[in-house]
């Protein structure tokens, strides 16, 4: 990976601008924009990045933090404005795939309220 810390807020607004795409999307076309159904959150995983380097630094000026189980995390990637757990995923898979596209090792996660 050859992302520098300058890189980051840059990279972080594509994956949040990507994850509100997405959920939004999502939410008119499979839910008719009605908030229903199973509740719950989503986020996405960065491994590899420690916290105290210029990259992880970075990172976390920009709201990503240290997660429980290991490695950095970003909570409601897409900050759209629902509880359905399967339209916050959505939005935090798209913000994955941007992560990955950087060179970063990052995952989905999601669980119901």
């Amino acid at each position: 990976m050859n992302v520098t810390a300058e890189q980051v807020p840059q990279i972080v607004a594509e994956a949040q601008n990507a994850a509100y795409q997405a959920a939004s999307k999502f939410f008119q076309e499979k839910l008719g924009g009605q908030d229903q159904y199973a509740c719950g959150f989503a986020w996405v995983n960065i491994y590899g990045v420690k916290g105290n380097t210029r990259l992880g630094k970075a990172l976390a000026k920009e709201g990503i933090r240290k997660a429980y189980g290991g490695g950095l995390q970003m909570w409601n990637p897409s900050k759209f404005g629902c509880q359905n757990v399967d339209t916050l995923e959505v939005g935090a898979e798209a913000a994955a795939k941007v992560f990955q596209k950087y060179g970063f090792t990052a995952y989905a996660g999601s669980r119901l309220d």
